[in-house]
């Protein structure tokens, strides 16, 4: 009898992968039974959740791994107190709405941490006694502030996947630190031959959003930059050759209705500037002439060297008159 229900088991199994084009590995260790008909309710319509022994898994695992790739490979995530999760929805999806259903608890001895258990730095509610040594023992510094223990530096008193010891959960809940999660724990998920694990599933949202418009940005600004028209670059594009084209017309001095005034202005810019060249390299300005008297001066001048002239034309005629009479 058991072992007819054990082949129906694995055969059922192997009936869901074929069927299930995504398989998920869950831990359900210290999962609570109000916790999981909580979690089915939510997951149904969306996912099935099958539990049985981890053997009879792994058989069923054995029996599809030539037929389906790489799916055996989630034997190895099977861990604590193992469940299989079949569905046809995104994997993405689907951690999140374990997650969300997920809620805090006190720690327990002998829980395994699912993350970096950390005690922040700052005041408490206890009294300078017993307590400081009892908070050193797992490696918390402390200090005196105002008549109360204060932490002085953030500490991680257990590593993910260490044992909580003891007086580590003792002293979690008294500092009214929850650090695990009571619901559903996905280890992994297969999908088309591809294993994702928790750390890849847990995405934060908005984290995921500003990448992907940084991603956008730059992928914009790589079209920009290549001239590879897109629906969002295209008007970019039309811009920055609107503007390089004008850039060579007013650089060539080539006439188009676009660059007409500007290159009017060009033109009166570069005449005012050969005017002021032409200025500063007029005869006037020259160095060692003297420019030319005005007309009106030059005249009164040459009357007066013809003043100076006649005196000196007529005693040269009486000269020659008294030498002529002299000889006769």
């Amino acid at each position: 009898m058991a072992q007819k229900y054990k082949k129906d088991v694995v055969e059922k199994l192997v009936r869901l992968f074929k069927e299930y084009p995504i398989v998920g590995t869950v831990n359900m260790e210290d999962l609570p039974a109000p916790a999981l008909q909580k979690m089915r309710a939510k997951l149904r319509g969306k996912a099935d959740l099958f539990m049985t022994k981890r053997r009879l898994m792994k058989i069923a695992f054995e029996g599809v791994k030539d037929k389906i790739k790489g799916i055996s490979e989630l034997v190895g995530h099977l861990k604590g107190m193992p469940a299989l999760l079949f569905t046809k929805e995104n994997p993405f999806k689907i951690y999140k709405i374990i997650k969300q259903a997920k809620s805090p608890a006190p720690a327990k001895a002998g829980q395994t941490a699912p993350k970096d258990i950390e005690v922040k730095a700052g005041p408490t509610s206890f009294m300078p006694g017993p307590i400081i040594g009892e908070l050193g023992s797992i490696g918390i510094k402390t200090s005196v502030e105002q008549g109360k223990i204060a932490i002085k530096e953030d500490t991680v008193v257990v590593k993910e996947g260490e044992e909580i010891g003891a007086k580590a959960a003792e002293l979690l809940t008294r500092l009214g630190i929850e650090p695990m999660e009571v619901g559903l724990d996905i280890t992994a998920v297969y999908e088309n031959g591809v294993i994702y694990d928790r750390n890849l599933l847990d995405i934060d949202d908005d984290k995921f959003k500003s990448d992907m418009e940084h991603a956008a940005l730059w992928a914009r600004n790589l079209a920009v930059e290549i001239a590879f028209p897109t629906k969002d670059t295209t008007h970019i594009l039309i811009a920055k050759a609107f503007r390089e084209s004008k850039a060579l017309a007013l650089g060539a001095d080539i006439m188009a209705d676009a660059v007409a005034e500007e290159l009017v202005a060009k033109a009166e810019r570069q005449m005012h500037c050969l005017k002021n060249i032409a200025d500063i390299g007029s005869f006037k300005d020259k160095p060692g002439k003297k420019p030319d008297a005005e007309p009106e001066k030059k005249e009164e001048q040459d009357k007066e060297q013809e003043k100076k002239e006649e005196p000196k034309e007529k005693n040269e005629e009486n000269n020659a008159q008294a030498e002529k009479s002299a000889k006769e």
